[in-house]
């Protein structure tokens, strides 16, 4: 690292508010985590220190480029892809793992340790690719909230852009008032999202034998391809990788390795719960469009809005009321993940930040220009996911490289069955995108 960088490094402002800051300022947090890690409360009292981390980074996986790409493969496909989505989630379980252990093993997000030991002009080329994944990020979540303050109160989609705005800088000054509370916000809007989803599931009654035949069975019907890589690359999100490495780096600090393996198997409870809620709702979007939608003869609903529609003479106007609803908590809280997330990306890569507000000002352009060239939204929403999917590998196996290390991890270092895994799902993500170019490229 250049005398420069290290200098821009130590004169940066610092990152976003922190776990460990908000413990520091609410010491009965740091108590009954020790109280937890100690053995000294058991049971849900427990695992209460430490819930908040992954809840936050499941909101990504609910977003609104989940709902583009999810309606649109149930409406064109029925329950065929299915088997995706779980695949999808059981990667971002392990992933978001790993992630979480990087930053209690190491006092370390992901990013800075990228700048640690990679070369200057490596750690600026990731960061560059990353923040084109922020933007795309951006996009998806801004515009899918938007879309649906249009939907539900028929205000132009260009006001609908601004309400958004507005909403997302409220909940921004949030985080001046605790950690905590941002964590209840966005763990709530999750909840909320998924009572909604429980809701179109009792409306829709979707085959349950067939539910659970196409989610083990895999199969790829021609021209499904591009819904299925736009699918990971809505549900294995980028940006939080980065970010929940961050969340866990100083949320509570184990004084030894004992302490740390126990801190780490709390923070496994967290990760299994949220990306669990967000792999069922993910399911239920996609069996929910199959049946209201593929088997009624309108597989033609390939957007957002058309599906908003339809639900009302399928359904009847309160499964349209509740699409809407869960859309824009979707939109909001996971828009406000991905500002985050992209503040922990410059910093950790280039030792760099600028004003969150700025930064939210900046990411609101594309959805703007996006609107007022009347482009489709939710094509531009499902090819933003593809963006994700290309930008992936580099997270994915910088996250595997770090946490299979001993040197770096000490005695949270990867199982060897675990990299395997990781390995794994680097190169399910590397195949599914030589199958979208081949296919791409042949159509």
């Amino acid at each position: 690292m250049s005398r420069a960088s290290k200098e821009l490094q130590r004169s940066g402002p610092p990152l976003p508010e922190t776990a460990s800051e908000e413990g520091t300022r609410h010491p009965a947090l740091q108590v009954a985590a020790r109280k937890a890690i100690s053995g000294r409360s058991r049971g849900l009292i427990a695992v209460l220190p430490f819930m908040g981390p992954a809840f936050i980074a499941s909101i990504a996986y609910v977003d609104p480029g989940n709902f583009a790409t999810n309606v649109s493969a149930g409406a064109r496909f029925g329950y065929d892809l299915l088997w995706v989505i779980l695949v999808a989630n059981l990667m971002a379980m392990l992933l978001q793992t790993l992630a979480a252990k990087l930053g209690i093993a190491t006092g370390k997000n992901l990013a800075e340790l990228c700048r640690d030991r990679y070369p200057v002009g490596v750690c600026r080329f990731f960061w560059v690719t990353q923040e084109i994944t922020a933007m795309a990020t951006d996009l998806a979540e801004f515009l899918g909230a938007a879309i649906g303050i249009n939907l539900l109160f028929h205000i132009p989609l260009f006001g609908a852009a601004l309400i958004t705005g507005v909403g997302v800088c409220l909940i921004l000054a949030l985080q001046g008032k605790g950690f905590r509370g941002l964590e209840a916000f966005i763990g709530g809007c999750a909840i909320v999202i998924a009572i909604c989803y429980v809701v179109e599931t009792v409306l829709a009654r979707p085959s349950w034998s067939r539910v659970a035949t196409h989610t083990i069975v895999p199969s790829l019907p021609h021209g499904a391809a591009l819904l299925a890589v736009g699918i990971v690359g809505a549900t294995v999100m980028p940006h939080v990788i980065y970010l929940h490495s961050h969340l866990t780096q100083g949320r509570v600090v184990g004084s030894d390795a004992a302490e740390r393996r126990r801190i780490f198997q709390f923070e496994r409870i967290d990760v299994l719960l949220a990306m669990g809620l967000a792999g069922l709702v993910n399911l239920a979007m996609l069996f929910m469009a199959a049946k209201v939608f593929h088997f009624t003869g309108h597989t033609h609903v390939g957007d957002i809005s058309t599906a908003f529609h339809t639900l009302t003479p399928l359904l009847g106007g309160g499964a349209a009321l509740v699409f809407g609803v869960s859309l824009i908590a979707s939109g909001i809280a996971s828009s406000h993940v991905g500002t985050m997330a992209g503040q922990v990306v410059m910093q950790g890569f280039i030792g760099y930040r600028i004003p969150v507000f700025w930064r939210r000002a900046l990411t609101m352009v594309p959805a703007l220009v996006a609107i007022y060239l009347k482009l489709n939204p939710t094509t531009t929403l499902v090819l933003s996911q593809v963006v994700l999917s290309f930008t992936l590998p580099i997270p994915v196996i910088t996250l595997i490289a770090f946490t299979r290390d001993r040197h770096t991890m000490g005695d949270l270092v990867n199982h060897p069955m675990t990299t395997v895994l990781g390995w794994a799902c680097a190169a399910l993500i590397v195949v599914l995108n030589a199958v979208l170019l081949v296919q791409s490229l042949a159509g």
